[in-house]
């Protein structure tokens, strides 16, 4: 595994759009993503974005995994990347960004993980592409201006 400044934490909605066929450019381009990041071993997670890839795949799309396919997969993501823990302290570190950044809660812990286990980039689309908070950037792999070329190189 590399470094965290050359890691990138990936958000859940990148994995569940990997398995929600109802966008075609968004599921190539997570298949994308990561595929080059976990076969550069610079994929990280959280335990959060495990969880709620389960829920979320099983539960929330129209045509949902099975329980078992869901788990396979959390399996398969957990013997593939870096995974990293919520803890009191990224707990607190996220009230706090929640609340001073306007971040909700959720993904002001996705924030906290990455902060403080030095990973300097975040992808989600749930935050303005390119945002900077406290040496965290959130990069969108769906935003026009993203480029997986420039991630392979880094």
């Amino acid at each position: 595994m590399r470094n965290g400044s050359s890691a990138f934490l990936i958000d859940t909605n990148v994995l569940v759009y990997a398995h929600d066929p109802r966008d075609r450019r968004k599921q190539e381009q997570a298949f994308r993503v990561l595929d080059s990041l976990i076969s550069g071993g610079r994929a990280i997670l959280s335990v959060q974005c495990l969880t709620e890839f389960f829920s979320v795949t099983t539960l929330r799309l129209p045509e949902p995994l099975e329980q078992v396919m869901a788990m396979a997969q959390v399996e398969r993501l957990i013997r593939s990347c870096q995974i990293l823990d919520l803890t009191p302290a990224v707990v607190l570190e996220g009230c706090r960004g929640s609340t001073e950044y306007g971040l909700s809660i959720w993904d002001a812990l996705i924030w906290a993980v990455g902060k403080l286990n030095q990973v300097g980039y975040i992808l989600t689309e749930d935050a303005e592409h390119e945002r900077f908070l406290e040496g965290v950037r959130f990069l969108n792999p769906f935003h026009p201006a993203f480029d997986l070329a420039s991630l392979e190189r880094g």
